[in-house]
C-alpha cells in the first residue's frame, strides 16, 4: 500500500497501511483504521455469512429485542456519538443532534415493523384456482454489503442497515474513508449489543467499496456521488446482484404567490444551509413566483446573515468535510455570477477554507453548473418565475430527482405531485425523511430502490410465493390427462365469467 502523507485538513491521509481520521476544520489526527484488502473483505463476508445463518433462524419478535436493544444502547451513548459525528465530519452540536435523534425513530420503527410488513400470511386465490392456497413469505437475501456516505455517517447507512437487519440479513459495512470512526461505532455498537458479528465494518477508499461489490455478498445498498453509483450499479450488473442506490440530487423548492412567506424562507434557509449544505436532499434551487419574490429574497437573506459560521459549540454552519469540495463550490458560485446570476449575499468573497459563508444567488441561468449538479455547499440558487407552472417546468428540467419542496396552499399537493421526484415535502423541509413510514429515495440520475418504510423492509428481502393444494382436483387441469371436454368445458366457464361487462 503506497503511504500518502498528507495532512491538509479536510482530507483523508494514509499512513503505514492505515486511514487516518483528521478532523476536518484543524487537521488534528482522531484515530487510525486498518485498510482493508482482497482478503480481509473475504474474510468479513464468510463471518457474516456464518453469523446470518443464527440471526436468520431468529423469530422477528427475537430480532426487534435485540434491535431495540441497540437502539436503547445508542441512546445512552448520545453524547460519544455527537462528538464523534462532529469531529469527523464538522457538523454542528444541532445537526449532530438531529441525526442521531431521526436514527433512532428509524430503528424503532423497523424493530417494531418487521414482522408485520415480512411476515408470512395467506392470500387470497382466484375461483379457477379455489382448490389451492396461496401464502406468501419474505426470506432474507442473506448478506447485505452497504457503503455509506460521509455527509450523514450515521443516518444514512443505518437506513440500510437496520431494515436489513430486521429483515434477517447481516451486513458488510464500508464507511467513508473521512468516517471510519462513526462506522466502527456503529458495528461495534450492534455487535457488542448482539453478542454475535452481524455487522463488519471494512475502510478503505473506493477500491474497498469495490470488493465489497464483487465479494459474496446478496445485496448491495450504496449512497453516494453520481459517478461512483454508476460504477456500483456496473459491479452489481456484472453478478446479477440487487442494488440499492442513490445517487444523490439537486433539489428544487417552489414557492407560491399564496404561500406563507416567513414560513416558507425558515424552511428553505434550514434545508439548504444545515449541515453546512452537505445534504443530499438540501434544497438547492429555489422557483419563486414574481409577485413574491422580493419579499422571500430579502427574508431569506435576512435569515441567512444572522449564520454563525465556525466550529465552536454555537456554529450553525460547520467546515467543508473535505477539502476538495471546496473547490467544486467555488467553481459553482464562479459559473454562476460569470454567466450573469447576482449574489445578494456571498458570492466569490464566500470562500474561506475550510468554511464556506452562506451564499445566495439571483438570475441564475437553469443550465449553469450549480443549477444542474450537486454543489454540496451553503449555497441557494433563487429564481424568479411568472407562476408557479413555470416553476414546476424549470423545476423538473434536471436529471437529479431526488426530492424537492412546495410552498403554497391550495394547489400545493398538484405541483407535488408533478415534480419529477422520489419525494417531495409540503410547507417544510425535506421533513420526508424524517418520518419511517415514508420510502427514501429517487429516480433517474439520482438513483433506484428505496430505503425507510415498508418498501425499505421490503427492499432487503425476497418475495417467496408457495401454492399449495389443498382440495382434490376436480378436472385435469394441471396434468397431461386433459381431453377435448375439459378444454370445452374450461371456454364455456371463461364465456360465463366473462358475460357481465364492466361498468
Amino acid at each position: 500500500m503506497t503511504t500518502q502523507t498528507g495532512t491538509a485538513a479536510g482530507t483523508a491521509p494514509t499512513e503505514y497501511g492505515a486511514l487516518v481520521s483528521t478532523h476536518p476544520a484543524t487537521g488534528a489526527e482522531l484515530g487510525r483504521y486498518v485498510i482493508d484488502d482482497a482478503k480481509s473483505v473475504g474474510a468479513a463476508v464468510r463471518r457474516a455469512r456464518e453469523a446470518q445463518a443464527w440471526w436468520g433462524s431468529l423469530t422477528f419478535a427475537q430480532r426487534r429485542h435485540h434491535l431495540l436493544s441497540c437502539r436503547a444502547n445508542l441512546a445512552h451513548q448520545v453524547k460519544d456519538m455527537v462528538m464523534a459525528l462532529r469531529t469527523e465530519t464538522g457538523k454542528s452540536v444541532s445537526d449532530a443532534v438531529t441525526e442521531i435523534v431521526t436514527c433512532l425513530d428509524h430503528m424503532a420503527w423497523a424493530a417494531k415493523n418487521a414482522k408485520r410488513v415480512l411476515g408470512a400470511r395467506r392470500v387470497p386465490t382466484s375461483l379457477t384456482m379455489f382448490d389451492h392456497a396461496a401464502h406468501l413469505e419474505y426470506q432474507p437475501f442473506g448478506v447485505v454489503g452497504v457503503i455509506g456516505p460521509w455527509n450523514y455517517p450515521l443516518f444514512t447507512p443505518m437506513g440500510s442497515i437496520i431494515y436489513a437487519l430486521a429483515a434477517g440479513n447481516t451486513v458488510v459495512f464500508k464507511p467513508s474513508e473521512f468516517t471510519p470512526g462513526v462506522g466502527q461505532k456503529i458495528a461495534d455498537l450492534i455487535c457488542n449489543t448482539v453478542g454475535a458479528p452481524i455487522v463488519s465494518a471494512v475502510h478503505g477508499f473506493g477500491d474497498v467499496g469495490e470488493l465489497v461489490c464483487r465479494a459474496d455478498v446478496d445485496k448491495i445498498a450504496f449512497t453516494g456521488s453520481y459517478p461512483t453509483a454508476k460504477k456500483v450499479a456496473h459491479a452489481a450488473a456484472d453478478r446479477l446482484v440487487p442494488a440499492l442506490i442513490e445517487g444523490g440530487g439537486n433539489d428544487a423548492a417552489i414557492v407560491a404567490a399564496d404561500a406563507n412567506l416567513r414560513s416558507a424562507a425558515s424552511h428553505v434557509l434550514w434545508s439548504s444551509m444545515t449541515n453546512a449544505g452537505q445534504s443530499c436532499v438540501g434544497i438547492e434551487r429555489v422557483y419563486v413566483v414574481d409577485s413574491v419574490a422580493d419579499e422571500f429574497v430579502d427574508r431569506l437573506v435576512d435569515g441567512a446573515k444572522e449564520l454563525q459560521v465556525g466550529s465552536g459549540d454555537d456554529a450553525q454552519i460547520g467546515p467543508i468535510t473535505i477539502a476538495k469540495q471546496l473547490d467544486v463550490i467555488r467553481g459553482h458560485i464562479d459559473d454562476a455570477l460569470d454567466r450573469g446570476g447576482t449574489a445578494v449575499l456571498g458570492g466569490r468573497g464566500a470562500i474561506d477554507p475550510p468554511y464556506v459563508h452562506p451564499t445566495i444567488l439571483c438570475d441564475v441561468p437553469d443550465d449553469s453548473k450549480a443549477a444542474t449538479e450537486e454543489t454540496f455547499g451553503p449555497v441557494l440558487i433563487v429564481n424568479r418565475v411568472a407562476d408557479t407552472d413555470e416553476a414546476l417546468h424549470r423545476a423538473n428540467t434536471v436529471g437529479f430527482r431526488l426530492g424537492g419542496a412546495v410552498f403554497g396552499g391550495s394547489d400545493s399537493m398538484r405541483l407535488a405531485r408533478g415534480m419529477r421526484s422520489g419525494m417531495v415535502a409540503i410547507n417544510s423541509g425535506f421533513a420526508f425523511a424524517g418520518i419511517p413510514r415514508l420510502p427514501f429515495g429517487g429516480v433517474g440520475a439520482s438513483g433506484y430502490g428505496r430505503a425507510h418504510g415498508d418498501d425499505g423492509l421490503r427492499e432487503f428481502a425476497v418475495a417467496k410465493s408457495i401454492a399449495r393444494r389443498r382440495l382434490p382436483q376436480l378436472l385435469p387441469t394441471m396434468t397431461m390427462q386433459r381431453k377435448p371436454v375439459h378444454n370445452k368445458a374450461f371456454q364455456g366457464y371463461v364465456k360465463l365469467r366473462s358475460r357481465r361487462r364492466p361498468d
